[in-house]
This record gives structure tokens, sequence and C-alpha cells, in this order.
């Protein structure tokens, strides 16, 4: 109980301090020139060390597996299971790249997180309103097409296990349309931490496997039923 409380401290605290380095990436976000990568990585830099350190204040530890596979070069489209709480932080903290989220509109009701999201180009959507939702996608289409990668997550909720859900087919839209190399991602344990305890944080041994990238040329001439059947059969049999 004590290191959940302390977890809730850091966050909101961490946040609080972070609003000076906000100012500052808001400036790089509004005049970001034609070096995108550097400029994530420079925006994406406090963020990193802010997830980070919730994750090490859980107590847990987190292995990441071929990390190899992710391009240096260009945008890609991160697929990812979608375990708990605690997917969006490993990723942030963990994977290397600079990336935007696929996130539930609900998320900007939190201060100062929804603002360092605009920053990191997510992308937030009100699974209630289609026409919101559409175009919130066809956002995400000309943020991969101008160089930023993305994560989404096809399942659209938390197993809280590892079992995984059903693979929504809307989100693989992206790649399609911004023609962008998909890396899956396999997240294993996260739901340990907090998921499988209530609300109480304890620690736990997460992986996360990077799957070899599938580039655009080898999935073009799938529909989006059959893409998204690949890429869950390729995050599945790593978990």
């Amino acid at each position: 109980m004590v290191r959940t409380i302390f977890w809730f401290i850091y966050f909101w605290g961490f946040l609080l301090y972070s609003t000076i380095g906000l100012k500052k990436a808001k400036a790089l976000h509004s005049s970001e020139g034609h070096n995108i990568n550097k400029t994530d990585r420079l925006i994406h830099s406090l963020p990193r060390e802010w997830a980070r350190s919730l994750i090490k204040i859980t107590g847990s530890k987190v292995t990441v597996h071929n990390e190899q596979n992710i391009p240096v070069d260009g945008p890609v489209l991160f697929v990812a299971n979608h375990q708990g709480n605690f997917d969006i932080p490993v990723l942030i903290g963990h994977i290397d790249k600079p990336k935007g989220f696929i996130s539930k509109i609900e998320v900007k009701k939190l201060p100062i997180v929804r603002d360092w999201m605009e920053v990191m180009q997510c992308i937030f959507i009100d699974r209630n309103n289609r026409r919101q939702s559409v175009k919130a996608l066809q956002d995400g289409v000309e943020k991969l097409k101008t160089g930023h990668s993305m994560v989404i997550f096809p399942e659209g909720t938390r197993s809280k296990g590892n079992k995984m859900g059903e693979f929504k087919t809307g989100s693989f839209r992206l790649a399609v349309k911004a023609e962008v190399p998909i890396v899956p991602i396999t997240i294993n344990g996260t739901y340990k931490i907090m998921e499988a305890n209530g609300w109480i944080m304890k620690p736990a041994e997460v992986s996360v496997t990077v799957g070899e990238c599938i580039p655009y040329t080898e999935y073009h001439h799938l529909n989006y039923e059959q893409l998204a059947t690949l890429v869950k059969t390729k995050i599945e049999e790593k978990l």
C-alpha cells in the first residue's frame, strides 16, 4: 500500500515539476521543422524519464527483446497487445523510438497529461462518436505521413491478463493509408503490476518483445481483417 501511495504522489508531483519542460516542448512542437526525428526525441526525453521512474517505483523489471527489429529511420505503426495501464509507460520508457499513442478521449480530462500527449503527437478518439473517430484516425494518418511514429492497441481495452481479445480492424487503416511499416509488439506481465491486485501495485517481471517489421509491400494486398489476423498472430505467438 505504501508503494502505491508513493507512486501516486510521485505521478502528480513529477507532472507539476514537468510544466517547465512542457513550455519548452510546446515551443518545439509549434516550431517543428524538417528534422522530425530530432524534435521528437527532444520532446520525448522528459516523458521517457518519467515513464521509467513510474515503472521503477513499482519495483518491476522490464526486459526488451529484439529492439533491433525497429527501423531506425522513418515512421512506423507499432501494434501492441494491451494487458494493463502500465503498457503505456513501459512503451514510452523502454522503446527508444519516439511515438504517439491512439488514446481514448477520456484521458483528455487529466490536466498536464493531455498537454504532454498533444506535444508527443498523440491522438484522442471518442469511441461513441463515429464522425470524431474517423477524423481522429485521419489525423493519425497525417502524423505518420509527416514522419511521426504511432502506437495502437487494436483490442481497444485492457485484457487484464495474458489472454488477448479480438482485434478491431479500423485502426489498421492508419498503416494502410500512410503506407508505413508495421512493427508488432508483444507485452507480457504488465497486468501483474496493478490489474491482478486491484489498485495495489506490486513488483512484476515484464517482457516486451519486438516482432519482425512488416513492410507495406508485404501487406498492401491484404484486406483489413486479414491484416489484423496476421499481426495478432505474430503478437500472440510471443506470449
